[in-house]
């Protein structure tokens, strides 16, 4: 058995490396194989590995804070200091307990939740904890000081389409005291049947008054507001297929109603070469995005820097988890940026922390971040099943 699966694991290797070799670059296939085959997560490195790999800018430093979280994905940060982490792939969102001995590492984790349905998006509100399972919105009444729920998860919102190369699904609240839920589309690059695919909607807290807040967004998975405009911004990946550097990853600035392009249209109005063609008025009244990234960088959380105490450059910024390329010749992402807003609304994008990638070599795919009531930022990694912290 294990010589047959060795072989097999040997094929899809040796086809992976022919369709680079044999086929144009917009075939090409370059990601880290356990969890592109078969969702296995890679290891954490080890303490000296986080030293001489990960880079941060001078002033900051980066240590790991927690491991032994498989698929870690969306953040949460409670009043307490803890953290909460969802784990689809385990279909748990668990508690990593603050550094309370100050020994640079999380006290501990436990479940909190268990049995749940691909559960990503977390958001704390008005006392409850609300979890975004991959076909509902649920909440339960959670506790920060006790570090406990209390009672049983109801489901707000229910029937959300399900499915698809895009299943995870976010939930996060506005100023409007309003929550917003993200759902992917369905497919690379197609025509939705649900017109809940590729958008942006919203409820009120009990998820009631649902509407299709915006549309034309292909996988939004992470979004935030602006703190001195309230503006809503939100990553967007861009489709596959078309080549090493087409086209751009997105961070669009969200309105209400609005249009931002796919399957149509990708970065500035570009025509996309499946469905362009036939609405080009449609195409004309799109969005284009606030901020271009890098092409397959597929960025996923963004947090804008709220705490003070930070150096006169970072605040107001916001970092942005690229979590990696798989539809490149040769690797790409893999780290965190920092975008800062210039007077004139031009966004300008910085590496902040590197080192997840080198030379091809993956130790850690970034996925989101949150700020801790003592300025830190956490990151996670699903790759490594780990939760980084980066303290100035």
């Amino acid at each position: 058995m294990k010589k047959t699966l060795g072989a097999l694991v040997g094929l899809l290797v040796l086809g992976i490396g022919a369709c680079q070799v044999l086929l144009p670059e917009r075939f090409a296939v370059n990601a880290p194989l356990g969890p592109l085959l078969f969702g296995r997560p890679g290891t954490t490195p080890e303490e000296d590995v986080v030293v001489e790999r990960l880079r941060v800018p001078e002033g900051f430093e980066i240590s790991l804070y927690a491991q032994g979280i498989p698929n870690a994905r969306m953040l949460v940060s409670t009043s307490a200091g803890d953290l909460l982490v969802s784990s689809p792939g385990q279909g748990q969102v668990l508690l990593v307990e603050r550094d309370s001995d100050g020994d640079g590492r999380a006290d501990g984790r436990r479940v909190l939740l268990a049995d749940l349905d691909r559960p990503h998006g977390l958001a704390l509100h008005d006392g409850w904890l609300y979890v975004a399972e991959a076909s509902a919105i649920g909440r339960i009444r959670f506790a920060p000081d006790a570090r406990a729920t209390e009672g049983a998860l109801e489901h707000v919102v229910t029937a959300l389409p399900k499915g698809g190369n895009h299943w995870s699904r976010q939930v996060a609240f506005g100023p409007d005291g309003w929550m917003y839920v993200s759902v992917g589309s369905t497919c690379n690059v197609c025509d939705e049947k649900d017109e809940r695919r590729a958008a942006m909607l919203r409820f009120r807290p009990d998820g009631s008054e649902g509407e299709i807040f915006a549309r034309g967004l292909r996988n939004s998975v992470g979004y935030d507001w602006q703190p001195t405009t309230g503006h809503l911004y939100a990553t967007d990946n861009g489709r596959d297929l078309l080549g090493d550097d087409v086209p751009p990853c997105e961070l669009n600035r969200i309105e209400r109603g609005g249009f931002y392009g796919w399957p149509l249209a990708y970065g500035d109005r570009v025509p996309d070469p499946d469905f362009g063609q036939r609405s080009p008025a449609e195409i004309a009244s799109s969005i284009p995005p606030a901020h271009p990234f890098r092409a397959h960088n597929a960025p996923l959380g963004i947090r804008f820097l709220r705490a003070g105490g930070l150096p006169g450059v970072y605040r107001g910024a916001a970092l942005v988890a690229l979590h990696g390329s798989w539809n490149r010749t040769r690797k790409d992402g893999y780290k965190v940026v920092s975008l800062h807003w210039g007077d004139d609304g031009r966004i300008e994008e910085r590496e902040f922390a590197t080192g997840f990638e080198l030379d091809g070599d993956v130790i850690g795919r970034p996925v989101d971040l949150v700020e801790g009531p003592g300025a830190e930022i956490y990151l996670s990694d699903d790759y490594g099943g780990s939760i980084y912290r980066i303290t100035y």
